[in-house]
């Protein structure tokens, strides 16, 4: 199956100009122009074709070893990155699936960015969605922001998530489960979609999220929420990938992939 090209790259370029200014309203931060202004630091700039899954603080590829014979699962393929599930995978809780990168690695060894309280961080990227990569009844999350470690619980997730039978794409605080903001499915399947993802790490009320989608150059989602809470312990760390629960009911399961490009992580400053 041949990768699908991105028609633009530059466009990842010009959406980060674009919502620059208007990202500091969505954190509660002064406006643009105002004295002492925080602006957004880039911190991350990685690419599939030179960094490859060496851009990624741990790589979690069929850690139960169900599938060796299809590994391996997460690989870089030009310029994106690309994740590819099979029926047959399964994790180490084998009512689910899961082939998901972790964090964002400078370099080698221990040089990844920590995202800890009372910071504001920002991911900004490309995602090619399949039709093969279905909305299901249970959980299929594609993003998630998680404290480290086994067994923790994830604070933010977005999601693919069938509802009243229409096929969504969601993004929901785990937490208090509290939705952010949801819009169709069907409509950003087989083309690429920017995503722009804000969080101000902050306990009980003291977080917020800001949640875009672009398409095709107009936006799709422009959702936020302040006031609510995005720290468990320790520290957040993103995710990309399939991760979802066999459970479903629609008969959406089936082989797939997600495609990923042109990620960057910036800092509120």
């Amino acid at each position: 199956m041949s990768t699908p090209k991105r028609a633009n790259a530059s466009r990842r370029t010009l959406l980060g100009a674009a919502l620059a200014g208007a990202a500091g309203a969505a954190v509660g931060l002064p406006a643009a122009g105002t004295a002492h202004a925080a602006s957004w630091q880039q911190k991350w700039a990685p690419s599939a074709s030179g960094d490859g899954l060496g851009a990624f603080e741990t790589i979690e590829d069929d850690r139960a070893d169900s599938h060796p014979s299809g590994a391996p699962h997460i690989y870089a393929t030009g310029n994106n990155w690309r994740f590819n599930m099979h029926m047959v995978d399964r994790d180490t809780s084998t009512d689910r699936q899961r082939q998901e990168v972790t964090g964002l690695r400078n370099g080698s060894g221990s040089n990844y960015l920590k995202w800890t309280q009372g910071q504001t961080w920002r991911v900004t990227y490309s995602m090619y969605i399949p039709s093969s990569l279905k909305a299901t009844t249970t959980f299929t999350h594609i993003m998630q922001m998680k404290q480290p470690g086994s067994g923790t619980s994830p604070i933010v997730v977005q999601s693919l998530r069938r509802v009243n039978g229409k096929q969504t794409i969601e993004l929901k605080l785990a937490i208090d489960d509290i939705l952010i903001g949801r819009t169709d499915l069907d409509p950003l399947h087989d083309k690429w979609t920017d995503v722009d993802f804000q969080i101000k790490v902050g306990n009980g009320s003291a977080g917020s999220v800001r949640w875009i989608l672009k398409s095709g150059g107009s936006t799709v989602i422009d959702a936020s929420k302040s006031g609510v809470d995005t720290f468990l312990a320790d520290r957040v760390r993103p995710k990309w990938g399939i991760y979802r629960s066999l459970g479903d009911t629609s008969g959406s399961l089936q082989d797939t992939y997600l495609l990923l490009t042109d990620l960057r992580g910036y800092q509120l400053a």
